[in-house]
């Protein structure tokens, strides 16, 4: 039985974050960023339950991005507590950092599509313009906004083979146990949350921590990791990625000397209130009141 159109924003917006889970496609895209354009082709399937996505770059250097996974939960488990699922999460939310509307129709990939403005209703966080498929919800075109509301990123899909709904069961990620750790943000932006991902890098085992924070459409990554001469420092400050930005602290750690980034799709003076924020623990503190704890360097935008 098919559902009913959305008639609102926040109703398309509910629907397009199911629907990016539930639907089994290929499709050709064009990225426009800082490097140029970037044809994709991207294909989106449900193995046992598991999603598998699975994006190639046509031109260029052959980069490919694959990720196998379960639909996620808003916030770590707590005792006997179930996490909601992320769609829901992010829908509860939403209403307090960001105003949705809608701006018409228009004609993406041969299909008729809604758009729908993401703005946000302060500066810490970047806006979105999203062109949803009138039939499947699926995003077809997607432009990040920054705070002055100039476009950093398109992403369009410019060929799309009959989407269907998957016939079968898509699993939700395990509850997650929060982490222990002797540090904390700090500060983050109002609305950013915890989010329930593996902490740990596979690559260095315990040695690089990783949290998520979101608010359900911008996202922040934070790294912890210790120095060694093994492993080149980045140089404390702002660096810039692409439409991303790094922020970069060395401090010490319970005796410890190490490095703390802060990257996301944001404005770069958030992140760098971010790193300047962290909170340590009582040796960490004990250290910096004398004098071990190195202080932020003067963070300047990248060129």
């Amino acid at each position: 039985m098919e559902q009913a159109a959305p008639t609102t924003a926040s109703e398309w917006f509910d629907r397009s974050l199911w629907a990016s889970h539930c639907y089994v496609f290929k499709a050709r895209a064009v990225r426009i960023g800082s490097d140029g354009v970037r044809t994709l082709a991207l294909t989106h399937e449900v193995q046992d339950g598991v999603e598998h996505e699975v994006a190639r770059f046509l031109d260029g250097e052959p980069v490919i991005f694959e990720r196998r996974g379960r639909i996620g939960r808003g916030g770590w488990s707590s005792g006997d507590a179930k996490a909601q699922a992320s769609p829901q999460a992010i829908m509860a939310r939403l209403d307090d950092h960001y105003r949705l509307s809608l701006s018409g129709e228009e004609r993406i990939a041969g299909r008729a599509a809604i758009r729908l403005d993401v703005e946000p209703l302060d500066d810490m966080r970047f806006g979105q313009r999203l062109w949803l498929d009138k039939k499947t919800s699926l995003p077809l075109k997607q432009m990040l906004l920054d705070t002055q509301g100039r476009v950093l990123e398109t992403f369009q899909i410019t060929e799309i083979e009959q989407p269907s709904v998957f016939d079968g069961r898509v699993d939700m990620d395990r509850g997650r146990t929060p982490p222990d750790d002797s540090w904390q943000p700090g500060w983050m932006p109002p609305g950013f949350v915890p989010q329930p991902v593996e902490t740990a890098s596979a690559m260095h085992a315990d040695a690089v921590h990783h949290r998520l924070y979101s608010d359900g459409i911008s996202s922040l990554s934070m790294f912890l990791e210790p120095l060694s001469p093994e492993r080149p420092a980045l140089a404390p400050g702002l660096h810039r990625l692409g439409i991303s930005y790094a922020a970069v602290r060395h401090l010490t750690l319970d005796g410890n000397p190490m490095q703390v980034v802060a990257m996301g799709e944001m404005p770069p003076e958030v992140l760098i209130k971010v790193v300047e924020q962290v909170s340590l623990t009582d040796d960490a503190l004990n250290a910096a009141s004398s004098g071990a704890v190195d202080n932020v360097s003067t963070l300047q935008e990248a060129p």
